[in-house]
């Protein structure tokens, strides 16, 4: 009986792991217009590289960078112990810029749906970079550093077009007398701090009274001596940080991090980065929102503010308002599923058999112990409590559509 139980998990843990590395190479495809992975050479390193691989790190290629996908623990005790502990990771790879100047709010309000001028100086949120269709170019978090001062952070696998498509619009912008600048943070690394333990951690490094920091907030202050941005924010759900940090600081930040916890906060990997993520109920752009995806269809209308609503101004805003106003044709939900764990582009079916979406993203979850997943069904089909059937490897398998997240959140709010 142990002996197949042990099976059983073995299994289990080589499926989590199989699926992640397909999702997160799945997404990458997606959002670079080439795979620069001809040999090791051609990737780029952040200046923890030889710390990672020293630790135990297993590097693998991600969106043009060598990066880590686990350690020497397992992806599914990775995730357990963020939620339980915490973890820190090199998100390095991310591009943080800067936009500066008067005009800097009315010229990004034209690029994202969030209400950039109605955030508090000190205080960010995510939003989407918008095509004219309405579709997502990129997810980011927005700050408001100042009034004349924008703190960006977008994916890395989303970069170069990112980059592209605001120099564009800045350079047109400008052109008609507007004040606008910018600085891409390439001097700086990103370390994300995640887990109950980040604040009482962090706080041993900086003479800042982190209590009275709340999710969303920002501040520039000194980290282990070194001057930071930090953000209360993170990618898993928990309570946690990102932090900007002088590249030459980064290791000696990441190291006292680790010391100071004890060995409780452990350096983690894409992988359960992942799976924290989906357990969230995150998106993970590539996969879960693409440039034929609106923000509403994704379930993010909330990140579109009133006065944007009202006003619009924003590239897609006739297509994303009208649909606020109708209703979405498709909408992101999450589904619990028996069977193997779902994939992306797993077949959704309704108890007819009729196809009415597509999985974007699903996993066995190493906290719940049972398989989760994302996708877009038809509207009408979305609300929790609906069976549907799971198509994978041409087999159908009973799953249930329930809300999200599937972790329940635990942002440090007021």
């Amino acid at each position: 009986m142990l002996l197949i139980l042990f099976g059983k998990m073995r299994g289990g843990l080589w499926q989590l792991g199989q699926s992640i590395t397909r999702r997160l190479a799945q997404a990458d495809k997606k959002t670079i217009g080439r795979r620069c992975f001809a040999s090791d050479a051609d990737l780029k390193k952040t200046v923890l590289y030889d710390f990672h691989v020293v630790n135990g790190g297993k590097m693998v290629p991600f969106a043009g960078w060598s990066m880590p996908i686990q350690y020497k623990d397992s992806i599914m005790d990775s995730t357990v112990n963020c939620r339980e502990n915490g973890s820190l990771f090199d998100v390095s790879h991310m591009c943080g810029l800067s936009l500066k100047g008067k005009d800097t709010i009315p010229f990004l309000e034209k690029l994202v749906i969030a209400d950039v001028a109605g955030l508090a100086p000190g205080t960010g949120s995510l939003t989407v970079f918008t095509n004219e269709k309405g579709g997502a170019i990129d997810d980011s978090v927005v700050t408001k550093v100042t009034n004349d001062h924008i703190y960006l952070v977008v994916n890395a696998g989303c970069r170069d077009k990112d980059l592209a498509h605001i120099e564009e619009h800045m350079k047109s912008f400008k052109s008609k007398g507007g004040d606008v600048s910018w600085h891409i943070h390439d001097e700086r690394s990103l370390l994300a701090l995640q887990g109950p333990l980040a604040a009482p951690v962090l706080q041993y490094l900086t003479k800042d009274d982190l209590s009275k920091m709340y999710f969303g907030e920002f501040r520039v202050l000194d980290i282990n001596g070194a001057p930071c941005f930090l953000t209360r924010t993170g990618y898993t759900g928990e309570d946690g940080f990102e932090i900007s940090v002088p590249s030459e600081n980064a290791l000696d930040l990441a190291k006292a991090l680790l010391e100071k916890s004890e060995g409780k906060i452990r350096l983690t990997g894409l992988g359960a980065r992942d799976s924290l993520r989906l357990e969230a109920g995150l998106c993970l752009y590539g996969n879960d929102m693409e440039q034929h995806t609106t923000p509403v269809e994704a379930g993010l209308t909330w990140a579109i503010g009133k006065r944007r609503r009202a006003e619009g101004g924003f590239l897609g805003a006739e297509v994303i308002l009208k649909q606020i106003e109708e209703g979405p044709k498709i909408r992101r939900v999450g589904f619990f599923s028996s069977g193997p764990p779902p994939r992306s582009h797993s077949e959704i079916q309704d108890s007819n058999g009729q196809n009415i979406g597509e999985i974007t993203s699903g996993g066995f979850s190493p906290c719940l112990k049972k398989n989760i997943a994302m996708g877009y069904v038809k509207t009408g089909n979305h609300k929790a409590g609906t069976n549907v059937k799971i198509v994978i490897r041409g087999k159908s398998y009973d799953g249930v559509v329930t809300k999200m997240p599937f972790v329940p959140s635990k942002y440090y709010k007021p």
